[in-house]
């Protein structure tokens, strides 16, 4: 897997236009404006379609033709799923409806009182987490573990729009300072959030396949579970039809001191969702390290 670069796409003077647009004309009109965003994309975002196109074509083994097809989906379904997060953010919550399969994990994980972690990836809209959390589990505090990538401007906008998120945030620092915060929400019986299908620069990887072909993938959290013997789920949040999402948790059977066997269970669970979600995994970037 190539270095994952973080940057974020979109400006905030396009934010304001698509929650004016919400906010005055609703929510289909914003995605019928999101259906030539996302041609505009496939035609003037080279890179990131060819990478996609190649998750289609070379790793799910799709047609030419609906490799394309795949691609416009991709970037619709992505803009679909943040205009989904600000609509929500702004009062519109009562459109959506929620499924829980495998919550009963998460009561199962609290009550052992050492924490826990959740391994998610870049797929979906994890973004909702703090709505199904304040649902079902009020008493859950929940850190996101991230860097500080994402474009500030664009971050303090959709918080003044929808909202500061429910979920707290632990930043990824050069000084290592975000161990003792993990540490000490891990103490606290709180859960640490991991997308874990990508690495970033300096990090420690381990190599595995995933669709077939081998990738690398960050050695941090899978480590931090199995050498302190952290209780493990597998979490997505996915879209479905009719304005629908679907909250998935999956417990990890494994042993519990080894991180291999963990990561391997992580990108089996990882796997099905991708073929089940095909067109819900945004990595626009050259994953496997094929175009070099």
């Amino acid at each position: 897997m190539a270095e994952w670069k973080g940057q974020s796409r979109g400006t905030v003077l396009g934010f304001r236009i698509y929650v004016f647009i919400i906010k005055t004309f609703g929510l289909y009109a914003s995605y019928f404006v999101l259906l030539f965003v996302a041609a505009y994309f496939i035609i003037f975002s080279f890179k990131s379609t060819k990478s996609t196109y190649y998750l289609f074509k070379k790793r799910l083994n799709y047609s030419v033709l609906n490799s394309v097809f795949q691609v416009y989906r991709s970037y619709f379904t992505f803009g679909r799923i943040q205009l989904d997060r600000v609509a929500i953010g702004v009062g519109l919550k009562n459109k959506f409806s929620f499924e829980f399969d495998g919550i009963h994990h998460i009561n199962t994980l609290l009550a052992k009182k050492k924490g826990g972690i959740l391994l998610t990836a870049h797929i979906g809209n994890f973004n909702l987490a703090q709505h199904f959390f304040s649902d079902k589990h009020d008493s859950a505090v929940v850190n996101l573990i991230m860097t500080d990538l994402e474009h500030k401007e664009i971050k303090n906008y959709l918080e003044s729009v929808t909202g500061k998120a429910a979920i707290k945030t632990i930043i990824l620092k050069d000084d290592l300072s975000h161990i003792f915060l993990m540490n000490d929400a891990l103490k606290k019986n709180e859960l640490l959030v991991f997308a874990a299908d990508r690495f970033y620069k300096d990090a420690k990887t381990y190599t595995e396949k995933l669709l077939g072909k081998p990738a690398k993938f960050p050695q941090g959290p899978f480590k931090l579970a199995a050498r302190n013997q952290i209780p493990v789920l597998f979490v997505h949040i996915m879209r479905e039809k009719d304005f629908h999402y679907h909250f998935y948790a999956r417990s990890f059977e494994g042993p519990a001191d080894s991180s291999k066997e963990l990561l391997k269970a992580y990108l089996r669970d990882l796997e099905g969702m991708v073929r089940k979600y095909p067109h819900q995994w945004y990595n626009y970037y050259d994953y496997w390290n094929d175009f070099n």
